[in-house]
């Protein structure tokens, strides 16, 4: 027996309040076992998520958004577009300058979007009366967004994994209220990628390992984000001048040769990530970094790691005269071993 509401809400009122809130982009998905779900489970036993030990430990629940929510009946999926009117790395190759993800130049999303999703599900709450459930996720929940994006309408998911909204590009933060609501779904995106393969042959370690499957361990944003011992030495040049992330399967994109573009304040890149060259990061003291990362998606490297990443970087700029700078301990965090051995390994690649 399904819960009965005080109020009946449609498709349509959900997705003017989510434009009314702030989101770009509103679609419905069905709540159930999707066909694409079940790839993750190929994905995990072939040991792609390397350190993500979260997505092991959550896999069942990622099944199917029913275990996370037992009365789910529909997925709300929102699209925020984060892109902001700077050049692609691409565009402006600067081998002293830091490339840094996209998306962590502004203040950290979950914390943007989530206050958003809280009005929205507030919202939703008040209209559909006490027997609503919902549940709200930004990036954090056992859910596998992407899919339910493309069921909602959103985009598909392309070739480089990310989705991609045919007017407004793949730079789309996701986020979604999975809820017992009965909202009619959207018709699922179509996959627009053809025959293009520019984004498999961009990626410099060979992530991408096949049309819409990436291998983890391997790309750049998982070797600079969520792994915490050492790079391994076989992708170290690899990494160029790398700090933080990648965007390189995004940038060579063609859907993305005009993407949306955000006005909003929030995802400007803040006071020290507005195009910093990787020796004025190198410079700054370890306060300074905390001060530099806090509210800031890059928070999640933390200074140790940022330096890690910021050593081979500099290493492999080219330039001998950046060895005496990099070398001096001017912060504690230099004198971790983590840093210590990847500095020594930059040194020895500029002559040193």
């Amino acid at each position: 027996m399904h819960a009965t509401f005080t109020d009946a809400l449609s498709a349509d009122d959900v997705k003017r309040e989510a434009a009314a809130i702030g989101f770009d982009l509103c679609g419905i998905a069905p709540a159930g076992a999707l066909p694409e779900l079940a790839f993750l489970r190929e994905w995990l036993d072939r040991g792609y998520a390397g350190e993500m030990h979260y997505l092991e430990r959550t896999a069942e629940r990622r099944d199917d958004v029913r275990h996370v929510l037992p009365s789910a009946r529909s997925v709300i999926v929102l699209g925020s577009v984060y892109n902001v009117d700077r050049p692609y790395s691409t565009e402006n190759p600067a081998r002293s300058r830091a490339a840094i993800a996209r998306y962590a130049w502004g203040d950290d999303y979950h914390v943007i979007i989530g206050k958003k999703l809280s009005r929205l599900l507030t919202w939703l709450r008040e209209r559909a009366g006490p027997a609503f459930e919902g549940r709200a996720y930004v990036d954090t929940g056992p859910v596998q967004e992407r899919v339910y994006a493309q069921h909602a309408g959103l985009g598909w998911i392309g070739k480089n994994t990310c989705v991609i909204n045919p007017s407004m590009g793949s730079w789309i933060f996701l986020s979604e209220i999975i809820c017992n609501l009965t909202l009619e779904p959207d018709a699922p995106a179509l996959d627009q990628c053809g025959t293009c393969t520019l984004c498999l042959e961009a990626c410099p370690t060979g992530a991408l390992v096949d049309e819409h499957v990436l291998d983890s361990t391997r790309c750049l944003s998982y070797l600079t984000i969520e792994l915490k011992g050492p790079i391994p030495v076989e992708h170290r040049s690899a990494i160029a001048e790398h700090a933080y992330g990648c965007d390189l399967c995004q940038e060579v994109c063609p859907w993305n040769a005009h993407p949306a573009v955000s006005a909003a304040t929030e995802w400007q890149p803040r006071s020290g990530l507005d195009g910093p060259t990787l020796l004025q990061l190198w410079q700054h003291t370890d306060e300074e970094l905390r001060m530099l990362l806090k509210e800031s998606a890059m928070k999640r490297a933390g200074i140790t790691r940022l330096r890690r990443n910021l050593a081979v970087a500099i290493g492999n700029c080219g330039d001998p005269s950046t060895i005496e700078t990099l070398s001096a301990r001017h912060a504690p965090s230099c004198a971790d071993p983590l840093v210590d051995e990847h500095v020594r390994w930059a040194a020895e690649k500029l002559g040193g």
